[in-house]
């Protein structure tokens, strides 16, 4: 098997180790939270592609010891390990991994390159590429389409495997199509294609200022009507992972708010974490996340090798 640091370069390695070693050191991304900082200063008026990938990395650490719990059958309310998966505080799973790939795939690449982000894809699936100790967990429609080398298209391909790893392109220029034909890698069918414009669209509001409400009714306003009402469903459906991360940011006013009401709905708590957390980072900042997460989250160098 070869490993991650003979797969990239050695300035990439080094900037792994660094990172993880010394992340509130002299690194370039060394900016240490105040503790209970609410959201960005008000200087920093534009969101970055960090704020987003730390949110949806902590949002989906904070989810792996949770999934498959029913709601109301546990409590999330920090950062813990082991659960459902056996892994480590702060070890986020396959939906940041695979956002990872394709924040890599951009940053080599320069472009939208779908044939290269399903390389890397399924250098992850067989490799471990983009994880903190290798793979443990992968959706069956992720799976069988990377085996295949096309995305699926029936109904019942609807998860949430596309939407999970999509927030990174709202800060390239990637047109609609070019969303959809990301999503297209493992799920081509409409619904989830649109779902994962529709986010992208969302996201690209919330970094340029605007709340949620005024965000989700300029894409489709039938998005406010959801985010006005009581708790959506939780589960591994596209859709229903959209509903769920917006309405757990409109109906929070933190980042540690939001990305614990996301996993506390239960079900499919990594991926709505993770989903709810991209977008609550981009909306209060990595400033607005928690000292004490930021810390424990393990990967920070394999996170930092990846942004463009």
């Amino acid at each position: 098997m070869t490993s991650k640091n003979q797969k990239r370069s050695t300035a990439d390695a080094t900037r792994r180790v660094e990172a993880d070693s010394d992340y509130y050191g002299d690194h370039p991304i060394a900016v240490k939270p105040a503790p209970g900082l609410p959201r960005r200063a008000a200087s920093e008026t534009v969101a970055t592609l960090r704020d987003c990938v730390y949110g949806q990395a902590v949002g989906d650490a904070l989810g792996v010891p949770y999934e498959f719990k029913p709601r109301g059958s546990f409590r999330c309310s920090d950062m813990v390990g082991r659960g459902t998966h056996n892994q480590p505080a702060g070890t986020w799973s396959d939906d940041t991994s695979m956002a990872l790939a394709i924040c890599d795939s951009i940053r080599e690449t320069g472009r939208i390159d779908t044939a290269d982000m399903l390389r890397r894809f399924r250098e992850w699936m067989d490799w471990g590429e983009y994880t903190v100790d290798g793979l443990f967990d992968i959706g069956n429609t992720t799976a069988q389409a990377l085996r295949l080398g096309r995305g699926l298209t029936g109904e019942r391909d609807n998860g949430n495997g596309s939407l999970m790893r999509t927030l990174p392109l709202a800060f390239t220029d990637a047109t609609d199509d070019e969303v959809r034909a990301v999503s297209a890698i493992t799920h081509a069918h409409r619904t989830s294609t649109e779902a994962c414009v529709t986010a992208v669209e969302v996201a690209r509001k919330l970094a340029a200022g605007e709340d949620v409400r005024s965000a989700a009714r300029a894409v489709n306003p039938s998005l406010v009507d959801i985010i006005d009402g009581d708790a959506p469903r939780s589960g591994g459906y596209v859709l229903d992972t959209l509903h769920a991360a917006l309405w757990c940011l409109a109906n929070t006013d933190s980042f540690e708010d939001c990305a614990l009401a996301a996993v506390n709905l239960g079900d499919d708590t990594d991926t709505t974490g993770a989903v709810a957390g991209g977008l609550a980072g981009i909306v209060y900042g990595i400033g607005g996340i928690p000292a004490e997460w930021l810390e424990k989250l393990r990967g920070k160098g394999e996170i930092e090798s990846c942004l463009f």
